[in-house]
C-alpha cells in the first residue's frame, strides 16, 4: 500500500486527538464546575464528574496510539500479522471501556440535564456509547477476518 495513504490516515488520528485534547483542557474543568454549582450540596459531583470524563479519555487516546501501530505495520507490509490482530483486538477492548465508562455515568448525565432542563446532554451521553460500541463491533468484526485471513495464509504457504 502506498505510504501517502496510511499518512492521510495518521493525520486524521491526530486531527481526532487534538479537539480531544483540548476539551480535556479547557471544557472538563468547566463541566465538572457547572455540575457543583447545579447541585451546591453535593461537592463530589465535581469529581466523579472530572472523574469519569477524564478515565473516558484515556482508553481513547489509547486506541488513537494502537491505530497509529496498526497504520505503521500496514506500512511495513505486517498487515496480516498477529501484531494486527492485537492492535484491533486492543481497540475494541478501548472501545469497550468508553462504552461502560459512558453507561456507569449516565446517571451524572441525567442529573445534569434534569436540574438545567436540557435533554440534550443525555442524548450527547447516548451517542457516545453507541459510536463507541459501534466501533467495538467493527473493531471485532476486523479481528476476526484478520484472524481468518492470516489461517488461510498460513495454510497456503504450509501446502506449498
Amino acid at each position: 500500500m502506498k505510504q501517502g495513504t496510511t499518512l492521510f490516515l495518521r493525520i486524521a488520528v491526530i486531527l481526532i486527538g487534538i479537539p480531544v485534547l483540548a476539551l480535556c483542557i479547557f471544557v472538563v474543568p468547566n463541566i465538572a464546575s457547572f455540575a457543583a454549582e447545579l447541585y451546591p450540596d453535593h461537592v463530589y459531583l465535581k469529581y466523579l464528574v472530572s472523574i469519569d470524563l477524564y478515565a473516558s479519555a484515556i482508553p481513547f487516546y489509547l486506541a488513537l496510539y494502537q491505530a497509529f501501530k496498526l497504520l505503521n505495520y500496514i506500512d511495513q507490509n505486517k498487515a496480516f500479522s498477529e501484531l494486527s490482530v492485537k492492535a484491533l483486538k486492543s481497540i475494541r477492548n478501548c472501545a469497550i471501556t468508553i462504552s461502560i465508562l459512558y453507561a456507569a455515568g449516565m446517571p451524572l448525565f441525567y442529573l445534569l440535564a434534569e436540574k438545567d432542563d436540557a435533554p440534550g446532554i443525555i442524548v450527547l451521553g447516548l451517542v457516545i456509547i453507541f459510536a463507541s460500541s459501534v466501533i467495538a463491533v467493527f473493531a471485532a468484526v476486523l479481528q476476526r477476518l484478520l484472524q481468518e485471513a492470516i489461517h488461510i495464509k498460513s495454510e497456503n504457504d504450509l501446502t506449498v
